[in-house]
């Protein structure tokens, strides 16, 4: 597939490396030269200089040979003329990177009169992220995700405590006869999924939450005993670190939801801005790392602390002071993968980075019908559901021989209506349902996995 983008900041950088996977072919433009060439000795993509908003240089590239055109500069206004000039010409798919919630308040008329396909919003998409953990206390808590005969069930280990202590692989032997099996786990806000290799050597821990899959009708009836259908979430007060726009749409969501927000801003412009866009939200005026100030606003009272301001460094600091004040759900935004590691060290219960996110959303948007469905997991991992078809790599090997990344794993199989839990020997066949549990940040492996034998998708 022929895949064109617009700017080569942070997101379409990593859309570029994860598209790579699949052996698409890229072209990328962008007005900064030095950076092009950097990119031209380290990536197989072609680079052009020059301005996206100008039709003669889209022309000259033959954009309406493209099947994907992504546009991700820096100003909503010219990704939106961008786009719609790309789709002009002729491109069948356009994708533009929207922010201002002036724009999101109008997301339909934008697609429908400048024939914007996918609009990627990283700012409201973490703050959704959020939204789910705080008010259904993860994104699945107290349900079910079904991918056609196969489910997904989350569950404190409280409810299986008799596998406690024991190894992964273990706790798979038990459960092997109730028909389930453990794939991954939640120890101290961080996903992980187990492997072949280390299945012996990781422990289920005493406050670890716990990912199952099986068939649907076995989850269902474990439901029964896993899952107290009257939880509820008792959140009630929560404090924003950050004005910017992932706090504002997450403080406009739990407005919505009926919490007490607080909102703590260091810019006194975006602070009347915020007062005056949100009706029910204490906005202050301040700095986020002042304790004087955290502790004047109750700081260690509140249900939950996010935060969500511009630079990773005062988040992780603002995340610690959470922690150490005892406050129960504590979620930072974090754009580095190195923080990230840093700051679920630090107990913290959601770390979620904004560009692998929207990476993850475009990508399942590009392959379109394959995909059968796709659901983020506490902002880190993907469980999919897509049909096998003979051309994929991973037709007719065994999974052994698939040699998958820690973080990706082949969890399920349907085959016709029967589910496969498979081993390492399995096959994948035509015509079989396949079920995958991916780290957010293994999505270039993922592409790789999911790519058919001429590398060409659709």
């Amino acid at each position: 597939m022929k895949i064109a983008i617009a700017g080569g900041g942070k997101l379409g950088l990593r859309i570029i490396e994860v598209l790579m996977g699949a052996d698409h072919s890229i072209t990328l433009i962008d007005k900064d030269e030095a950076l092009l060439q950097r990119l031209s000795g380290t990536m197989d993509i072609t680079t052009v200089a020059g301005n996206a908003k100008e039709v003669s240089l889209l022309r000259e590239v033959g954009i309406g040979t493209y099947d994907v055109f992504i546009t991700t500069t820096d100003r909503d206004e010219k990704n939106i003329v961008i786009g719609a000039t790309a789709k002009k010409l002729g491109v069948p798919k356009v994708i533009a990177r929207i922010r201002d919630p002036e724009h999101m308040n109008q997301y339909e008329f934008l697609k429908e009169t400048f024939g914007i396909d996918h609009i990627v919003n990283p700012d409201r998409s973490v703050a959704e992220e959020i939204n789910k953990y705080l008010i259904e206390k993860y994104s699945i808590k107290g349900g079910i995700l079904h991918a056609g005969k196969v489910s997904l069930i989350e569950f404190g280990v409280d409810r299986m405590g008799h596998l406690i202590g024991l190894s992964v692989a273990k706790a798979n032997g038990l459960l092997a006869e109730s028909g389930m099996r453990l794939v991954a786990l939640s120890k101290n806000g961080k996903i992980v999924i187990p492997t072949a290799d280390n299945a012996k050597s990781v422990l289920v821990d005493e406050y670890d939450d716990l990912y199952v899959v099986g068939d649907r009708d076995r989850i269902d009836e474990a439901a029964e005993s896993l899952i107290d259908k009257d939880e509820h979430t008792d959140l009630s007060r929560v404090m924003i670190a950050g004005g910017g726009k992932s706090g504002y749409y997450l403080a406009r969501m739990l407005e919505d939801f009926g919490a007490s927000v607080k909102i703590i801003e260091a810019d006194k412009a975006r602070c009347q801005y915020l007062s005056t866009h949100l009706s029910n939200v204490l906005v202050l005026h301040g700095d986020a790392t002042d304790v004087d100030l955290l502790n004047d606003e109750n700081f260690s009272e509140m249900d939950a602390f996010v935060s969500t301001t511009g630079f990773d460094e005062e988040n992780l600091l603002l995340a610690l002071l959470a922690k150490q004040a005892g406050i129960e759900d504590v979620i930072a935004k974090i754009s580095r993968e190195s923080f990230g590691e840093l700051i679920e060290a630090m107990g913290v219960d959601m770390v979620l980075n904004p560009i692998e996110i929207e990476a993850s959303h475009v990508t399942r948007f590009i392959k379109g019908a394959q995909i059968l469905s796709s659901q983020i997991i506490q902002g880190q991992a993907e469980f999919i559901h897509m049909a096998a078809s003979r051309d994929m790599i991973l037709s007719g090997k065994p999974i052994s021989h698939l040699k998958l990344p820690p973080g990706l794993a082949i969890v399920a199989l349907q085959r016709g209506t029967k589910v496969i839990l498979p081993d390492e020997e399995t096959r994948v066949q035509e015509g079989d349902r396949i079920v995958i549990l991916s780290l957010l940040t293994e999505s270039f492996d993922l592409e790789k996995l999911l790519k058919v034998k001429h590398g060409l998708f659709g």
